[in-house]
């Protein structure tokens, strides 16, 4: 570490009663990587771009936040992955890999577990990342030694039919506008950007396109979505201090907290959850903006030839914020780890154990895979476990309450479907409300304790809505939409309908098995409450 930089912060943020030094250094790295993108980008080679992806990552590595061991882990798990891949040729490479940089992972994770040190920043963060970059990578491999005819479209895109060469596969694993705190993506996507072929896309308008380029220039000008983006994260991060300075888990779990009337308890879950989310908000959104200042983040054109560079956006906000119900809430949600657990666990496991038919199989590996990726604090199992209850849950309201805030044919909204999208509106965001407090607090025991102060009111309604659908309330609704539509003329066939899309749902919500966290413990948020 360099003392004049560590001795900088820690005075910094005691005259400004910002909490934790390292927290705060986090986010100075991320803010840092905007100037530092501005030069990558005009680095005239690969090797030069390579290279100062590993200097710059480096030295916020050792020289920001002296993570010496941390620099052993990386190197472990990155040039372990990259020996097995080389010399590894048969069909349970990836799986090896798989089980060697989860592994990897997971050790680290309970040495942080038992320093339990909220204060400072450990490597976990950036493992977490680098773990979804190299077993991608593994698979990418085996997919390159693979029949194109085997493969998915997406397989196809992202094989890799030779090994890289290993200063790229550094550069890759060392990207320093996302080593810190993601966002991942896969090694072609990085290769494309190095070589700048990924910019080799024709605007369908090259007369509207709003940043023509300039001769000479292939990467298109990101400068403004960037800082756009950037703001955005400033913003986050601004009203994160506020809410935090009104709400916090620690007085949520006072004795006074327990004295309130329960309506105001009530209440206080929603802006603290709320506060939770801000900090999250800020710090991706800013990485996003690193990532879309250095190019990476560049996706192509719309149809009208605007440039789209949302291609490693992570999180969406106003989505989360209007969610109206599980499915759209955790898709807006940490969107890179959702693809990596989708792509590189369920689809994986789907193709060797259940022959390319996902199942119980594949989704029970995918969720336990999420599970363990971040962490071992019984506070995570508290809310998956409950999460799940609620993804079925979600499924019975949309298959048979749903439909009555429709004509008989679906095919209009009745004058009460605003009425029903509020509730909707209102039940799922206090749900997960109290659903993400275990996610924050950590500990069991303190987990409860605060669930019981709310009455367990999420986990009570669950057992009884749950106990109503499976004990004759399903049925008594099914028939109810069955005699309206019979009433319409439509006779059954929509409500037949509504069962083959229910079917289509779950297994739909089964492949595509969601992050409730990310990939920056909740314990090293880049500042605390």
């Amino acid at each position: 570490m360099i003392q004049a930089i560590d001795s900088f912060f820690v005075s910094f943020c005691a005259k400004y009663g910002l909490g934790a030094p390292d927290n705060i250094k986090l986010v100075a790295c991320i803010f840092a990587s905007y100037p530092l993108c501005g030069l990558l980008k005009r680095l005239p080679t690969q090797s030069t771009r390579n290279a100062f992806n590993i200097l710059v990552s480096l030295f916020f590595l050792v020289g920001v936040f002296d993570l010496w061991t941390g620099l052993r882990t990386i190197m472990i798990s990155s040039l372990g992955t990259y020996g097995l891949a080389k010399y590894m040729k048969g069909g349970a490479m990836p799986w090896v890999v798989f089980v060697f940089v989860m592994g990897h992972m997971s050790i680290n994770h309970i040495h942080r577990q038992i320093i339990n040190n909220p204060d400072v920043v450990d490597i976990t963060s950036m493992q977490m990342v680098l773990c979804m970059k190299l077993s991608s990578f593994a698979w990418n491999i085996y997919d390159g030694r693979q029949s194109p005819s085997s493969l998915s479209s997406l397989q196809t895109d992202r094989a890799l039919k030779a090994m890289p060469t290993l200063l790229d596969y550094l550069g890759y694993v060392f990207f320093f506008p996302s080593f810190m705190v993601g966002p991942s993506f896969d090694f072609v996507e990085y290769k494309r950007w190095l070589d700048l072929s990924m910019f080799d896309i024709p605007s369908p308008s090259p007369s509207k396109s709003s940043a023509p380029h300039k001769k000479r220039r292939r990467i298109p000008h990101s400068l403004i979505p960037a800082l756009r983006r950037g703001a955005e994260g400033v913003f986050w991060l601004i009203l994160f201090l506020k809410f935090a300075s009104w709400y916090s888990t620690t007085y949520a779990l006072s004795p006074a907290f327990a004295s309130l009337p329960f309506w105001r308890r009530l209440w206080y879950m929603q802006p603290l959850a709320f506060s939770h989310r801000l900090k999250y908000y800020g710090i991706w959104a800013l990485a996003e903006g690193s990532c879309i200042l250095s190019g990476l983040g560049f996706n192509g054109y719309s149809p009208k030839g605007k440039l789209r560079w949302d291609r490693v956006k992570n999180i969406s906000a106003r989505e989360f914020e209007l969610a109206q119900n599980n499915k759209a809430l955790l898709e807006a949600w940490n969107k890179n780890t959702n693809k990596w657990l989708k792509n590189y666990v369920y689809v994986r496991v789907a193709a060797i154990v259940e022959k390319g038919k996902p199942g119980f199989v594949s989704s029970l590996v995918t969720f336990g895979t999420s599970a363990v990726w971040h962490g071992f604090y019984g506070g995570y199992y508290l809310a998956f476990g409950t999460a799940s209850f609620i993804q079925t849950l979600g499924r019975y309201f949309r298959r048979y309450l749903r439909p009555f805030f429709f004509t008989p044919d679906m095919s209009h909204p009745t004058p009460y479907k605003p009425l029903y999208d509020i509730l909707s509106w209102a039940l799922t965001q206090s749900t997960y409300n109290y659903l993400v407090q275990p996610f924050i607090i950590l500990n069991v025991r303190e987990s409860l304790r605060l669930w019981g102060r709310l009455g367990f009111y999420v986990h009570v309604a669950i057992a009884v809505c749950l106990a109503f659908f499976n004990f004759g309330g399903a049925r008594w609704l099914n028939k109810k939409l069955k005699r309206r539509a019979a009433r319409s003329g439509k006779g059954e066939k929509k409500v037949k309908e509504l069962d083959e899309r229910h079917k289509r749902e779950v297994r739909e919500e089964e492949r595509e098995p969601k992050s409730l966290g990310m990939a920056m413990p909740a314990e090293t948020s880049p500042i605390l409450e």
